[in-house]
């Protein structure tokens, strides 16, 4: 006779600390600054917190070109482009950058990378370059 299986289950363990940070900022802006604050693509992966946001009165929108002149403007904590970035900086729009601290690292990290590629004038690593450029500036 087998013996009987155990499953164990993990309870939740809430959000990892780029999350966490992302949220306080958002919170620490409107306590700072009032509503709205603008906020690029939602603060975070979950519908729950967002709502929750929304009725504070953050407004979450697609693109930087939808925010209007002078709007306190928060960047997500899944990083933005350098597109992204300048288009901020054309705008002159007050930008806090809640961007998770390790996802910046890994940012910086691809762009190591692409420049250390790009050096070396492969063909593969070229596409490669330009696969993750596109996918960052979209």
């Amino acid at each position: 006779m087998k013996k009987p299986l155990t499953i164990l289950l993990a309870q939740p363990r809430g959000f990892c600390a780029g999350v966490e940070r992302a949220i306080e900022i958002v919170e620490k802006a409107l306590e700072l600054y009032g509503a709205p604050v603008y906020v690029r693509h939602e603060i975070v992966h979950n519908k729950w917190v967002v709502d929750d946001l929304k009725g504070k009165g953050v407004i979450f929108v697609k693109e930087v070109d939808e925010i209007p002149d002078g709007a306190i403007t928060v960047f997500s904590a899944h990083g933005i482009s350098e597109k992204v970035e300048n288009s901020a900086k054309l705008r002159d729009l007050p930008v806090i950058d809640a961007t998770c601290p390790l996802v910046t690292k890994v940012h910086y990290s691809a762009q190591r990378y692409e420049k250390k590629r790009t050096v070396r004038s492969s063909s593969s690593a070229i596409k490669a370059t330009r696969r993750w450029k596109a996918r960052w500036d979209a």
